[in-house]
């Protein structure tokens, strides 16, 4: 008879799934946001844990199991406006990642146990955590040297000016190239309408829909001197302006950007809300 411990299967499925949610949204180039990934891995790890009940035997089946992972994928990452190509990549993850503490396992001795498609181990808990983190590694620096993409993470920012300070939600994309033609920096892009309190008056959000007609306005004002035009091209827009701001300093996250220029965008730059500002890694 085989015993199982209903925490250490929580635990441990727990951080398996959450590795692989991780290890996805790295390789698919997807937001990392951690609270809905751990929120994913729980509703895994709680699936893996209801097979076990008594009359829970139904679970086991297959459309029963694809629904479980669906679920955990769409709590994880479901926010992605490319999840066919999420969903692959989790898909085949699964499978190697399945596969490498498999093979781990049985090197420790006793193995591992695939019951009902549910990941369990007699194991001492610590190898079994250490094989995910081992797999983990080297699945993501295996994948990531054939699959490009640009590593992307929610940070919380916090912008000042003077005595005025705005806080925000950055997301800190290293595909983000835009930068300070003068001096090279990243430019942070934030939502105008989120900087409202270190703005005059004058910029509100018809003004940054004509940053030309805005720059030549504050050039009269004391104000002026910290604002210039940053022409920028993207996905339908060859050669654009965005009125830009000079910060006296922006902290994202634990890096320090000093006093970086932030462009000031007349839209939204998440569909769901979830950042309002853009900005590069620091060199």
């Amino acid at each position: 008879m085989t015993v199982v411990y209903i925490d250490s299967l929580f635990l441990l499925n727990f951080i398996v799934d959450y590795l692989l949610l991780l290890a996805t949204a790295k390789l698919a180039g997807e937001v990392i946001c951690r609270p809905r990934l751990a929120l994913g891995a729980a509703v895994g790890a709680l699936y893996a844990s209801a097979v076990f009940f008594p009359g829970m035997g139904f679970l086991t089946h297959p459309l029963c199991k694809l629904s479980a992972a669906i679920v955990m994928l769409l709590a994880g990452l479901g926010g992605s406006r490319r999840l066919l190509r999420v969903t692959l990549v989790f898909l085949g993850l699964s499978c190697a990642f399945g596969g490498g503490i498999f093979a781990i396992g049985l090197l420790g001795g006793r193995g591992l146990t695939l019951r009902n498609g549910i990941l369990y181990s007699a194991m001492d808990l610590k190898i079994i955590l250490l094989s995910a983190a081992v797999c983990y590694v080297a699945l993501t620096l295996v994948f990531s040297r054939t699959a490009k993409h640009s590593r992307r993470e929610l940070i919380p920012a916090v912008l000042s000016l003077g005595e005025k300070r705005v806080a925000l939600t950055a997301l800190v994309d290293t595909g983000n190239t835009l930068a300070d033609p003068v001096t090279g920096r990243p430019v942070m892009v934030a939502e105008g309408a989120k900087l409202g309190p270190l703005l005059p008056e004058e910029v509100g959000e018809l003004a940054l829909k004509d940053p030309v007609g805005t720059m030549e306005r504050l050039s009269k004002s004391e104000m002026g001197k910290r604002f210039r035009l940053l022409p920028y091209q993207a996905v339908g827009v060859e050669c654009g302006m965005l009125l830009a701001l000079r910060l006296d300093r922006a902290q994202v996250g634990t890096v320090d950007y000093g006093g970086i220029l932030v462009a000031l965008s007349p839209n939204q730059l998440s569909d769901g809300g979830g950042y309002s500002a853009l900005i590069g890694t620091r060199e």
